[in-house]
C-alpha cells in the first residue's frame, strides 16, 4: 500500500516557513527563491486540501490547521535529520545512544564524568537532550532516560542511581543572615529567611521543616524556579535560601559563593533512575553505559547515603 506522504521538498518549505512565519526567511534558509517557496506551499496545500497559511500585512501567518500540522511534523523532520546524520557519521559502523536527561544533573554531574566512559568505550557516542517530565519512548528516538522521581514507567526497566539529600544553601552575604559561632542555624532561623522554591519539587521546604518537627505557614511561598541551576544562581545573587543537593553545586560550595547555613538534609523516597525501554535492555551499548553509570553513581554516593542498588520493571 502506497503511503500518503507529501513531497519532502514541500514539507521542508512548510516547516521553515512556519518556524519563521516568513516565506522570505524560509527561502534564505533553504537557498531557494521566494517564488519557489510559494510554489512548494501551494502544492502542499493542494495535496492536503487544507489552507496552511493566511496572508497578512506583515507577511504570512499559520492557520489553525497549519499550527496543528507544524506541531506534528516538526519533531518528525528533526528525527529524520538526526537519523540521517547518525548514519552518515557512523558510516555503517559504531554505536550511538540518545539519552533524555534532567538538565542540572546532566550539566553538573554527568557531563564532567562522561570522558571516563568515552575512554572506556570510544566506540560508543552518547547524545543528550534535556527532559524534565515522563514521556512515551515509542513516540521518541530516545534509547534511555535519566529521570528524577518515581520509577515504574510502563514498558520500562528502572535502574536506581542515587537519592538527592538537598540541604539549605545561600550566599554568605544574604541580607538578614544571622551570624553564629559555628555558622549554623536552626530551622526556626531558616524559616525567617526568604525561601527559594523549586517548581518541580513544590513541597520540599514543607517536608524539610516537618522533618524537624516544625510547621511553617509560609513554607510554600517565595520565588519559584524550575531548575537547580536557577536556584543556585538566585541563591548566589542573595535572593534567598534554596534546598539543593550538595553534589550539584560542589564548585560553588568550594569557592564559598554558597554556604550551608544548616546541615540538616532532606531525605525522600524519590531518586534518580536510569529508565530503559524493555525492548532495549539487551542492547550491548546501553548495557555498557548502564554498568558504567551505576558504578559512577555508587562511587559518588557518600557513606550515609549508600544503599543497595534496585531495579524496577514498569
Amino acid at each position: 500500500m502506497r503511503r500518503k506522504i507529501p513531497s519532502t521538498h514541500g514539507l521542508l518549505a512548510f516547516e521553515a516557513s512556519a518556524r519563521h512565519e516568513s516565506y522570505t526567511r524560509a527561502a534564505d534558509e533553504l537557498s531557494l527563491t521566494q517564488s519557489a517557496i510559494c510554489r512548494q506551499i501551494a502544492a502542499l496545500e493542494a495535496y492536503l486540501g487544507v489552507a496552511l497559511f493566511r496572508r497578512t500585512r506583515r507577511g504570512v501567518q499559520l492557520t489553525e490547521a497549519g499550527q496543528s500540522y507544524y506541531r506534528q511534523i516538526s519533531p518528525r523532520l528533526d528525527a529524520l535529520a538526526r537519523d540521517t546524520l547518525q548514519l552518515m557519521a557512523q558510516k555503517g559502523v559504531g554505536t550511538e545512544l540518545e539519552l533524555a536527561v534532567v538538565p542540572t544533573f546532566a550539566t553538573r554531574w554527568l557531563l564532567p564524568r562522561l570522558p571516563d566512559f568515552q575512554r572506556q568505550h570510544p566506540e560508543i557516542l552518547v547524545h543528550m537532550n534535556t527532559q524534565t517530565r515522563p514521556f512515551l519512548f515509542d513516540q521518541t528516538a530516545y534509547d534511555a532516560a535519566i529521570y528524577f522521581g518515581d520509577a515504574g514507567w510502563p514498558g520500562t526497566v528502572a535502574h536506581f542511581l542515587m537519592h538527592e539529600y538537598p540541604v539549605p544553601v545561600c550566599s554568605p552575604a544574604l541580607p538578614g543572615l544571622p551570624l553564629t559561632a559555628d555558622g549554623q542555624l536552626d530551622a526556626q532561623a531558616i524559616a525567617k529567611l526568604p525561601l527559594l522554591q523549586q517548581s518541580t519539587r513544590p513541597y520540599h521546604w514543607r517536608q524539610w521543616f516537618e522533618s524537624q518537627g516544625l510547621r511553617v505557614d509560609h513554607d510554600m511561598s517565595g520565588m519559584r524556579l524550575e531548575l537547580f541551576s536557577m536556584l543556585a544562581q538566585a541563591a548566589m545573587d542573595r535572593m534567598g535560601v534554596a534546598l539543593i543537593p550538595p553534589f550539584l553545586i560542589q564548585q560553588e560550595l568550594a569557592s564559598g559563593a554558597l554556604v550551608t547555613p544548616c546541615a540538616h538534609a532532606l531525605s525522600t523516597d524519590r531518586a534518580y533512575w536510569l529508565i530503559v525501554p524493555e525492548r532495549k535492555t539487551e542492547r550491548p551499548a546501553l548495557a555498557a553505559f548502564r554498568t558504567w553509570l551505576e558504578e559512577a553513581a555508587q562511587s559518588a554516593t557518600t557513606p550515609h547515603e549508600s544503599e543497595k542498588k534496585r531495579t524496577i520493571a514498569g
